[in-house]
């Protein structure tokens, strides 16, 4: 019983470094999905990955941080979300508006601010190319 329940742990975790995670909140999900991976040529160790984050009206993100070499460019493609990073104020972002994170940030709130509507955002991830675990739930 026991080795079974190591290796549900182990693979939920491969699985959730790999693709992202889905956040339940009132009934709805939030998907992530990786649009582009690359090295950087001209910066030896770093990697540039995209993901396309899709909340659906209502859906969060559980409180997390990412991977602790990376900087984040966040833009929103459609829809508002709602955000705080480290210990910063609650924003609001619209669709064409964008924010950044710092390495090792802590992103407390990430969340469809519309109980109605979906949203949908761009995140690029600057990064070191062996930190591969983009997101870690905070306990």
């Amino acid at each position: 019983m026991k080795i079974r329940t190591t290796a549900a742990v182990v693979c939920a975790a491969l699985a959730f470094s790999i693709t992202g995670f889905v956040s339940a909140h009132d009934g709805h999900a939030e998907t992530v999905k990786k649009n582009f991976e690359a090295a950087i040529p001209n910066i030896p160790g770093k990697s540039l990955i995209a993901v396309e984050v899709e909340y659906a009206p209502g859906a969060a993100s559980v409180p997390h941080t990412h991977a602790k070499s990376a900087f984040i460019y966040a833009y929103v493609i459609s829809g508002v979300i709602e955000s705080q990073v480290n210990d910063g104020e609650v924003r609001v972002y619209r669709a064409g508006e964008s924010w950044s994170e710092p390495p090792n940030a802590k992103h407390s709130i990430s969340r469809n601010a519309s109980k109605t509507e979906p949203a949908k955002l761009l995140a690029i991830f600057v990064l070191d190319t062996n930190d591969k675990a983009l997101v870690t739930p905070i306990k």
